[in-house]
């Protein structure tokens, strides 16, 4: 099966509204947004590469800016059409991450590439992809490249539910028996990294990096209690995350990171 398969296979039959929906899966939301409004100007235009169904580029249009969004899925796309509303200057245009040859250089004051860098398992993938996404980003604009960490989905998926077997990820390669560094390949659709792994890509780049974020620290780790919070204890919970999420010494226990630099 070709890599591009698996993936659309999987958001074909995945709810990807719903996941930013609920309490836990808001903490990741809000706190994109959280960091993407520091940097956001009047007239800024924004282009969001890997899209899928449109929650960040709708956000962003429906407050006024100009959004082109790319997406590789046309299950994605079809929704991500059916939210258009009439007020928002926005576009969807159906291509791959590594190839934005239909956009200039230097066009862009905003760039999230907020789902890509999931789905690459090279590191010449994913190098090419922030490649493309600096590429077409103005001088001094902001870049927003987002990550799945694997202590976080270990620790969650892994020790906390079960979801994983982490013995049999030892066995079968997928989870190093010493360092519990993890591997992935399109089959396993999720490619898991480390801060290290993230400071090894963005050496090569001339950039300045802003902020890194651990986008939704334990709130995956502790989602029914997340989730069972009155908006009240959600609201001071989300303040405690908020001055807590780039600590250092917790930033790796998490399952979504944010890597915010400045061209």
């Amino acid at each position: 099966m070709k890599t591009n398969q698996y993936l659309i296979d999987f958001y074909n039959n995945y709810d990807e509204d719903s996941r930013l929906a609920l309490k836990h899966g808001t903490v990741e939301f809000l706190t994109t947004m959280h960091y993407i409004e520091k940097y956001l100007k009047p007239s800024d235009r924004v282009i969001e590469i890997g899209a899928a169904t449109g929650r960040y580029s709708h956000t962003l249009a429906r407050q006024g800016y100009d959004v082109d969004a790319v997406e590789l899925v046309e299950h994605n796309i079809e929704i991500f059409r059916k939210n258009i509303q009439s007020n928002e200057n926005i576009t969807i245009t159906q291509g791959n991450a590594m190839d934005l040859s239909a956009f200039s250089d230097n066009e862009y004051d905003i760039t999230l590439l907020l789902g890509p860098l999931y789905h690459l398992y090279s590191k010449e993938d994913k190098q090419q992809a922030l490649h493309e996404a600096i590429r077409v980003t103005k001088h001094g604009g902001v870049i927003f490249a987002a990550y799945v960490i694997s202590d976080g989905c270990l620790i969650d998926e892994g020790f906390n539910r079960g979801n994983i077997n982490v013995a049999e990820y030892i066995e079968k390669g997928l989870i190093d028996p010493q360092t519990f560094a993890t591997k992935s390949g399109p089959k396993d659709l999720f490619e898991l990294v480390r801060k290290e792994n993230i400071d090894d890509l963005m050496s090569v780049f001339p950039v300045t990096r802003l902020h890194y974020v651990a986008s939704d620290g334990f709130a995956l780790c502790m989602r029914e209690a997340v989730d069972a919070m009155d908006d009240e204890e959600f609201e001071l919970y989300l303040k405690y995350h908020f001055a807590t999420c780039e600590r250092e010494d917790l930033i790796g226990v998490t399952s979504h990171a944010i890597d915010i630099f400045r061209k």
